[in-house]
């Protein structure tokens, strides 16, 4: 009998809750990875056969995600895990003639101009993204009209000392909290070059839920994670989950401004 918590969350994530839980876990960097991106997906539209690019793909679930629930095409991206890797996965869930795995940094990618229809990152788009020049950069990929998407952390209000830190996080913050960032400072860096016209910019609605399983499952693997402890003693939502997604505008992109400086 499933108890009354199983009912909220598949209530909050039809989609996701059809998936195996271990294989989710198994295949998330992070928390969960399912529930992040079918949040992003509740604000954009995705149709069949569409080129999308997921970017920072990790273990490909997104991917897999994306390609099943929407029989879309993906170009799934990671910097990390090796398309074999990833290739196996998708196999896995027999979607090898939908999904194409390949390892490449966020940066220097090759794909044409105009060649995707939607640009989506899950839990990964801080490690890259908050370069200036790198708004202009991905958004030269998507088509005229075409969308990109992100859900990731951010702060609820703008860092800009260490001092300005809760005391607990302030021993990881050179290498877990830096880049970091408030919505608002994102909402800022997509407007600047007038690429992408903001669509959606909020902390995702499932926000409390989906930390509170992050913080559930390390608890029971009994691993050390910075993420997960902070988050457990964050009494005043410092750390939340926000969605931003935003549409290509016409504007030319000149990228001899870019290409050899991103």
């Amino acid at each position: 009998m499933k108890s009354m918590s199983e009912h909220f969350v598949k209530a909050l994530f039809p989609l996701s809750s059809a998936y195996d839980k271990t294989w989710i876990r198994k295949n998330s960097l992070g928390e969960n990875v399912l529930y992040n991106l079918e949040s992003l997906c509740e604000i954009m539209e995705f149709r069949e056969g569409m080129r999308v690019l997921d970017l920072g793909c990790g273990k490909a679930a997104s991917a897999v995600f994306l390609a099943k629930e929407f029989g879309v095409e993906v170009w799934a991206i990671d910097q990390y895990i090796t398309p074999s890797e990833n290739y196996q996965r998708i196999k896995e869930m027999n979607c090898e003639h939908s999904i194409y795995p390949l390892k490449l940094n966020a940066k220097e990618l090759p794909f044409p101009a105009a060649f995707f229809d939607i640009i989506v990152s899950v839990d990964s788009y801080m490690y890259f993204g908050t370069d200036e020049k790198f708004t202009p950069y991905i958004s030269q990929f998507l088509k005229p009209g075409g969308t990109i998407g992100i859900v990731d952390i951010c702060f609820s209000k703008e860092i800009n000392y260490l001092a300005e830190l809760p005391e607990f996080m302030r021993e990881h913050y050179q290498d877990k909290w830096y880049f970091v960032h408030s919505l608002e400072w994102w909402e800022k860096l997509w407007k600047k070059t007038g690429h992408l016209k903001i669509l959606n910019s909020e902390i995702v609605p499932q926000n409390d839920i989906i930390k509170k399983e992050y913080i559930s499952d390390f608890k029971k693997t009994k691993k050390s994670d910075a993420m997960a402890e902070a988050l457990e003693m964050d009494s005043e939502s410092l750390i939340n989950i926000f969605r931003l997604t935003a549409q290509r505008s016409e504007k030319p992109i000149d990228m001899g401004n870019y290409s050899n400086e991103i």
